[in-house]
């Protein structure tokens, strides 16, 4: 009998606890920026889900400065960054880290979940892998190219150097092409794996024991993968070091973020739960 009351005194107790509050950072992808989870709707629907706005960093010479968002009593918070996106992976994972020690610093009992769409959910597993983050809770990516994808190799083309018709190209391609030109670090980043690149060290590097979830993109004819990614690269499951280790989810749209991602995001999260 002692030990039915010691039991239901436990439960409770533990009952009675507050639930475990969260913290979201929302990590861009190529040329997007911060406003790219307000533009998308997703911020919005993510707002009606439970899930407030907290902040928003933005870049300075002296690093990430956060502008923060009068949340009230939200326990669950969501912060959105901007990073250098035509920059090499590590170069924007070194901001990422940045941006997580200050969210860390306001909020160090709660866990983060990372979500990084497109070339930012690899800049989010860079920085766990190089800066071995520490009260990271989960990474989920919605169409990111863990595995590279064939736009990188024609980027390069695009944009290498054909002497006199060089300045043409640049005349041509206007400010597409200009920023095409600045990525270059960042488009071998995103090749393929091969002996020497980035993807290459990156898929077989330890990753820490956190949850995993991968959002693939569905084109009209039910093939994975969208114009720009792959399905097989937008999957964590094909990274050598995370293989069965990543939930997947299947949605029927393009490339870029929409509003109904957001439901996706929270649906995953509570199946973590």
């Amino acid at each position: 009998m002692k030990k039915i009351i010691h039991t239901l005194l436990l439960l409770c107790t533990l009952f009675s606890l507050p639930a475990q509050a969260d913290i979201m950072l929302l990590v861009h992808g190529y040329l997007g920026d911060a406003d790219s989870w307000e533009v998308s709707g997703v911020n919005d629907e993510l707002q009606r889900r439970g899930w407030a706005r907290a902040g928003m960093f933005r870049g300075s010479p002296a690093g990430p400065v956060l502008f923060i968002t009068d949340y009230g009593n939200a326990k669950n918070l969501v912060y959105v960054a901007t990073l250098p996106s035509t920059r090499p992976v590590a170069v924007q994972a070194d901001v990422l880290k940045d941006i997580i020690d200050i969210i860390r610093a306001r909020h160090p009992e709660e866990k983060i979940i990372l979500v990084g769409h497109s070339a930012g959910g690899l800049v989010a597993r860079m920085a766990l892998i190089r800066h071995r983050l520490q009260n990271i809770r989960a990474l989920v990516t919605i169409a990111a190219p863990h595995v590279g994808t064939s736009r990188a190799d024609q980027a390069l083309s695009i944009t290498a150097n054909h002497g006199p018709f060089n300045m043409v190209k640049s005349f041509v391609g206007g400010s597409d092409y200009t920023a095409l030109k600045r990525s270059r670090a960042l488009m071998y980043d995103l090749r393929y794996p091969r002996p020497g690149n980035l993807l290459y060290w990156l898929n077989v590097q330890p990753h820490p024991d956190i949850q995993y979830a991968s959002v693939i993109r569905i084109r009209p004819n039910g093939i994975p993968g969208d114009y720009y990614v792959p399905g097989f690269s937008q999957d964590m499951n094909n990274v050598p070091a995370l293989r069965g280790r990543s939930s997947v989810t299947y949605t029927p749209t393009g490339h870029f973020l929409v509003r109904q991602d957001a439901d996706t995001i929270v649906d995953i999260i509570n199946h973590f739960q």
